[in-house]
């Protein structure tokens, strides 16, 4: 009898995303464009080159083309905010969580005053 060890195959999930996400937690301002257009506010949970996974807390569904402004946490010669703009569809929203896949992405200037108001949001969030 035989006293090596067996290895037993397990099955794990395989990863399916395409891209590394990272989870930073920065402050969103959201567009719906289109017919249901609206506005509104809320925290990212994780971010990738190809998408956004954000926080709101209004219960209303989403759908459809997005714009998506992140803050981003470095300031352009230490000082002039920036901020991530995504435009692409949303591919999942459920439970206070939206996510996106991006078909377009660039940094614009925010400015100094946008960092401190942005700053002060994303403090006083509670979903």
């Amino acid at each position: 009898m035989s006293v090596a060890p067996t290895l037993a195959l397990h099955s794990f999930p395989a990863e399916r995303r395409a891209r590394q996400r990272f989870p930073l937690v920065l402050a969103v301002e959201y567009k719906l464009l289109g017919k249901s257009e609206r506005s509104g506010w809320g925290k990212t949970c994780n971010i990738s080159s190809t998408g956004v996974l954000f926080e709101v807390t209004e219960k209303q569904p989403f759908a459809g083309s997005i714009e998506v402004m992140v803050s981003w946490p470095c300031l352009l010669d230490n000082t002039c905010a920036l901020k991530l703009v995504m435009k692409g569809r949303v591919v999942r929203s459920e439970d206070g969580g939206v996510a996106i896949e991006s078909r377009q992405h660039e940094f614009r200037t925010a400015g100094p005053a946008q960092a401190k108001r942005r700053h002060i949001k994303l403090q006083n969030w509670n979903p």
